[in-house]
């Protein structure tokens, strides 16, 4: 019988299968996915200011998540943090950056950061939930 979990966060073993999998189909259509989640922590001192995550695969680097503390923000923390994810990637085959923001978020600091719009998706009920795709070529 099939038995469906919900599970809140991934243990390695598990981002390993889906980089095996990825990585199976892909071959078999002459591409190499190398799927590899990733994440930088600034700090202060020990205490966490702001995150950053995202994923590896292909020839692209996708940004999930990026969230600085309210005390610590307006203060290039989250511009660090995007820099970090560049420089780290830049130079090792990948063609660019991608990511989505809603329109209450943070679009005019992705511009800031040399991020250009892609498109942006229109919420008919709410214009703050207005979706923006972004990409940063290397």
């Amino acid at each position: 019988m099939l038995n469906i979990e919900y599970q809140a966060e991934l243990d390695e073993k598990y981002y390993k299968i889906i980089n095996a999998e990825f990585n199976k189909y892909a071959d078999k259509k002459g591409l190499t996915c190398n799927y590899i989640p990733f994440a930088f922590i600034a700090k202060e001192e020990d205490k966490v200011i702001g995150i950053i995550t995202g994923n590896s695969y292909y020839k692209e680097i996708h940004i999930s998540d990026l969230i600085v503390l309210e005390e610590y923000r307006n203060k290039q923390i989250g511009s660090k943090l995007v820099k970090a994810v560049e420089d780290f990637y830049r130079g090792k085959g990948f063609e660019n950056i991608n990511l989505t923001t809603y329109d209450f978020q943070a679009p005019e600091f992705y511009k800031k950061c040399g991020f250009k719009v892609e498109f942006v998706r229109e919420n008919e009920e709410n214009s703050k939930l207005n979706k923006y795709f972004f990409i940063k070529y290397f």
